[in-house]
């Protein structure tokens, strides 16, 4: 499973060299060869997480095919973790570094050890409002100072929403989350590059403006 063997044409007037056509071994016993074994379980759990992530955000599953989902993977990254857990890997934020990993939906997921549909701001509602009214006006700033590219505002838009999926007071067909739902997908078929034409433009800073002054009405009448 984890051999590998690769050769080489050889060039005009030479022969075959020998040592190209051995086979490559990454473990020479049982223990090592459990070692690699470990850490391939643990680094296709995290590289799943990131995907079942990334599908959620991208509307591919249902709400309850990505709490089933995900309570199972967070449930056998801990389980793969023990294994590979030591003095090289304290951490599996080290790990994805080593591996060059880039996972960090899946990261914050396992930092809150929960689905992002589980809902919790219990004593941190104060927080969870300053932290939506924040990234709603770095939005609207950031549009206004005419900054459209995809890499610079879908970020802070992603950011908005699993904020407000975290809060219990918003509900899932609330405006101002529709309204986001709808311009993270037409940034996802956007190059990092691309950026938002003049229309679009306006058109986005008058929907998140409607979707913030929606939240604050919320926030009065609950």
């Amino acid at each position: 499973m984890y051999t590998s063997g690769f050769g080489q044409q050889p060039a005009q007037g030479q022969g075959m060299r020998p040592e190209l056509l051995q086979e490559v071994k990454l473990y020479t016993n049982a223990r090592e060869r459990e070692k690699f074994d470990n850490m391939a379980d643990l680094f296709a759990v995290i590289n799943t997480l990131q995907s079942l992530e990334k599908a959620y955000i991208r509307d591919a599953v249902t709400p309850k095919e990505y709490n089933s989902a995900c309570n199972k993977l967070l449930v056998q990254y801990k389980a793969a973790f023990k294994q590979v857990q030591s003095a090289d890997f304290p951490t599996v934020e080290v790990f994805t570094k080593k591996y060059r990993l880039d996972c960090p939906a899946a990261l914050e997921r396992i930092r809150e050890d929960k689905p992002i549909t589980i809902k919790d701001d219990k004593g941190n509602t104060s927080k969870s409002i300053a932290d939506i009214v924040s990234l709603f006006i770095t939005i609207m700033d950031n549009l206004r100072l005419q900054i459209r590219a995809k890499d610079e505002i879908q970020p802070v838009l992603l950011d908005l929403k699993l904020t407000m999926d975290r809060f219990s007071v918003v509900s899932e067909d609330f405006e101002g989350k529709v309204s986001i739902e709808k311009w993270l997908k037409i940034f996802g078929e956007m190059r990092a590059h691309d950026e938002l034409s003049d229309e679009q433009a306006r058109q986005m800073t008058f929907e998140i403006e409607q979707g913030y002054n929606a939240f604050n009405r919320l926030l009065q009448h609950s």
